[in-house]
């Protein structure tokens, strides 16, 4: 018994190595079972009552604890590394100023992740349209850890976002009330096209199509400067089906206005010349030197009567 103590005695230098991997040591069983006891209680919630997201951010909010008490705990059990922490503590202010400004974004980004938490803005799996540094993006929730929350968009890009910039802008959740997208692309034909045939046929593919789940109308909504805009409004079971019906639609109206003799109006330039132009007569190009007289009889023209 006292060759184990001397072998785990913290005023040692190996001893203090032995205590840091039995403290090591047990922050791994501690965190394997609370890894456990997560992956128990989300088995036995299989209509997902309870919030994964939450479940998970909460499960790594504890072990982020667990191991700052475990760091503090061994930290006073070796005496040598008290005394450093009590001089430390010494300069306080000073070194309270430093970390202050090093950790204030990620101290931020906890905390916001915490009021996500709390407040449930959203959940996972929910579609959310919100600002980035791309523009306006839409994206699924897939996680939200200590710092960061993860969007995935229709077509399989990942937007990470600070949970900062999460919780401190606006944001409309699709999924909270009716996951339904109303989409409504505009289309434009020219001023000496028939607007009630290029909105008949417009509505026609719109009403054809299964993805599609009702149409609204498709209204004259502006006059533009060289075009007739209609705008086609109708529902789809949410936005990622809303995109791909747009393009299919766009693809299958350009066919169509082709056929019917629909213009689609486009950039061009008519150029108009004013006054008279002058167009310079070819020089006649000059008899060589020495050149027979044949020749040259030949480039005069012939006398009437010759």
């Amino acid at each position: 018994m006292t060759d184990l103590t001397h072998y785990v005695n913290p005023d040692h230098f190996w001893g203090a190595v032995v205590l840091g991997v039995l403290f090591l040591i047990f922050g791994l069983i501690l965190s394997r079972l609370l890894r456990r006891a997560l992956k128990t209680l989300i088995d036995h919630d299989p209509n997902e009552h309870i919030d994964r997201m939450t479940l998970s951010f909460i499960s790594n909010l504890v072990t982020f604890i667990m191991w700052i008490v475990l760091a503090l705990l061994f930290s006073h059990a070796v005496p040598a590394l008290n005394k450093l922490t009590t001089s430390l503590l010494a300069g306080v202010s000073i070194v309270s100023v430093v970390i202050g400004f090093a950790a204030q974004s990620t101290l931020g980004n906890l905390v916001s992740g915490i009021s996500l938490v709390i407040y449930k803005p959203f959940r996972r799996g929910d579609r959310l349209q919100l600002t980035t540094p791309t523009g306006l993006e839409t994206g699924i929730v897939e996680n939200l850890s200590l710092g960061y929350t993860v969007l995935r968009t229709f077509d399989n890009r990942r937007i990470v976002l600070s949970n900062g910039t999460i919780a401190n802008q606006i944001m409309i959740n699709l999924s909270s009330i009716d996951p339904r997208v109303m989409m409504s692309p505009t289309i434009s034909i020219g001023y000496n096209s028939d607007i009630e045939q290029a909105r008949a046929i417009i509505l026609e593919l719109a009403q054809a199509h299964q993805d599609v789940l009702e149409v609204v109308g498709c209204p004259v909504v502006s006059l533009g400067a060289s075009s007739v805009d209609l705008s086609l409004r109708a529902w789809c079971r949410d936005s990622a089906i809303a995109k791909g019906v747009e393009h299919d639609l766009l693809e299958n109206v350009k066919k169509r206005f082709d056929a019917a003799g629909i213009e689609i109006p486009y950039a061009y330039q008519n150029l108009i010349l004013s006054g008279q132009l002058s167009v310079p007569a070819p020089e006649k190009a000059a008899v060589p030197t020495g050149a027979a007289p044949s020749d040259q009889a030949a480039d005069k023209p012939a006398k009437p009567g010759s």
